[in-house]
């Protein structure tokens, strides 16, 4: 396995391969990382993944200087299933001639509407940095596939967009949320939790899959669901930022007419934002 850290290095190591996957990361990575990996082996004769803490995606300096930094044991977790390169840029090499302090006049890429609702609303700019970044990487690796997790639902409609829209021609493949025995979504946040407060927050998704049985019976009022699942992680101790039924195509509010649907949960438990989803259909499925 390679690891490069150079724009010029990069370009080098992707002459004469194959068809190339890309997994982009900000690292400490997990086995919800690990699986997009795996999905991405399957599609591809080279798998490149991105290691880069993008300042533009963070609401403050000292929540990018608090993100964990761990590239040696990244690159031990990739090397170990198979990944061929990893791209592990400076600020520098992604955003040239501009530096911490300067970022500010580096040209943006603005996403739809949707980036300023759901956990946009709260995270002003959040999706503009990490479209930009994303841009920049498809620019410079030039895959034929990239794979990104279902688990922020949200930023996966927005990549597709971004392809759509700047006529990427690459293919977006999804990989489904990865989860402990528990049902809690891995995150790289649930590091910061103690046992006893993952064990609580299995209450999100918990939450979220009773919200969803009952969206699926006849004449389910959503906004009704939807202010009772909110009322019970409050009196479970969660702080909510939002709980939401969407229709899955367009994250649009849900109407009677869609078929295919998204819950999307974000809330706070001990100072930790953690975010959750589920699709599913207008009735379950035989």
């Amino acid at each position: 396995m390679q690891v490069i850290h150079t724009r010029l290095a990069l370009s080098a190591a992707l002459k004469a391969q194959g068809k190339i996957a890309f997994v982009p990361t900000m690292g400490n990575l997990h086995a919800g990382h690990l699986a997009l990996v795996q999905l991405a082996k399957q599609h591809a004769d080279c798998v490149v993944v991105s290691i880069f803490v993008n300042p533009l995606q963070f609401d403050s300096n000292q929540d990018l200087a608090k993100y964990p930094r761990t590239l040696e044991a990244d690159c031990a977790q990739l090397a170990s299933i198979g990944t061929n390169i990893v791209f592990a840029p400076s600020v520098v090499e992604m955003y040239p001639g501009l530096d911490d302090t300067s970022l500010n006049q580096t040209m943006m890429v603005t996403p739809p509407p949707i980036a300023d609702d759901l956990c946009g609303a709260t995270r002003l700019g959040h999706f503009a940095g990490v479209a930009t970044v994303v841009a920049k990487l498809f620019n410079l690796v030039q895959p034929d596939v990239a794979v990104f997790g279902k688990k922020d639902f949200q930023q996966l409609f927005i990549i597709r967009e971004l392809v759509k829209q700047l006529n990427f021609p690459i293919d977006i493949l999804a990989g489904d949320i990865v989860r402990d025995t528990n049902g809690l979504a891995l995150s790289s946040r649930n590091g910061h939790l103690t046992t006893a407060e993952k064990n609580q927050a299995i209450q999100l998704n918990q939450a979220l899959n009773q919200a969803v049985t009952c969206a699926q019976r006849s004449n389910a009022d959503f906004a009704k669901i939807e202010h009772q699942t909110t009322t019970t992680l409050s009196n479970q101790g969660w702080k909510v930022d939002y709980i939401t039924i969407r229709s899955a195509q367009t994250l649009a509010p849900a109407q009677d007419t869609d078929f295919q649907f998204v819950i999307l949960g974000a809330a706070t438990l001990a100072n930790i934002r953690l975010i959750d989803n589920i699709e599913f259909c207008a009735k379950p499925l035989n």
